[in-house]
């Protein structure tokens, strides 16, 4: 499929093979979209380095999402690359240890700001920063990503729920602002997924055994799986959609017990 031949997107978020941004990344490029990438610090770039280049014609920039300054040139550099942006995938988020592994109430003010810059604030952040580029386009695609956790009470989530909960929000939000302006806003709400962020929550494996149990389809959701929606929502075959939050979970939301 060449669905987004001549298309170019960012994604943030990248952290390793089995990250969710990879798998939509990957579903992305394989549509033919050029791809542009962020990393976090030195830590972080060998990793992502190594993934973007086993793509074409990809881009790499740092950035740290708290920083205005890091943003703006990111989209700076970006502009004078490539002109327009078709798509930009937000998925970031981060809480604090201690934050996720006692009782919500213990949430420290600290960590509970954190929590919501980080993993909420920054999707309105990049968003703002990249508006220039994705109204030349014409036809753009903002794709956060959340989790259940944001509705429902979800066993050592915490305020990473919360915080998800606001992003949601922001999502509707920033659609009902930027629908005008020929830019779409949506998210989607993907089942757990064995990444390396997922294995910070306490009781992981357990929760993915009761999702696989309760599940309608009686199992786990596959990241490419997750790619693919994410390839929907780029693309024009969701050009009436925005606003939206998708749940990619085999279904697992819709049952009460």
């Amino acid at each position: 499929m060449n669905l987004l031949e001549g298309k170019t997107g960012i994604v943030f978020g990248v952290a390793n093979k089995r990250s969710i941004a990879w798998a939509i990344a990957q579903a992305l490029s394989g549509a033919g979209m050029r791809l542009a990438f962020t990393y976090q610090g030195e830590r972080l770039k060998e990793n992502v380095e190594s993934l973007a280049s086993t793509l074409p014609n990809s881009l790499l920039y740092p950035c740290d999402v708290t920083s205005d300054a890091e943003i703006d040139a990111v989209f700076t550099s970006l502009g004078r690359e490539v002109g327009a942006l078709d798509v930009l995938v937000h998925s970031v988020a981060y809480a604090q240890k201690e934050d996720l592994e006692g009782g919500f109430t213990a949430t420290s003010r600290e960590g509970f700001r954190i929590a919501h810059d980080i993993s909420a604030y920054s999707l309105v952040g990049l968003t703002r920063a990249a508006l220039p580029l994705l109204e030349k386009s014409g036809q753009a695609s903002v794709i956060a990503m959340t989790y259940y956790g944001s509705e429902k009470v979800a066993p050592g989530y915490n305020v990473m729920g919360v915080a998800k909960a606001a992003l949601e929000a922001s999502v509707r939000y920033l659609a009902a602002d930027l629908g005008p302006r020929g830019v779409r806003v949506n998210a989607i709400s993907a089942g757990p997924v064995n990444t390396l962020a997922a294995r910070g929550i306490r009781g992981f494996t357990e929760i993915l055994k009761r999702h696989a149990e309760k599940a309608p389809l009686r199992r786990n959701v596959e990241l490419r799986e997750v790619g693919d929606v994410a390839l929907f929502l780029a693309s024009r075959m969701s050009s009436g959609v925005t606003g939206e939050v998708l749940f990619v979970d085999c279904g697992y939301h819709i049952m009460a017990v």
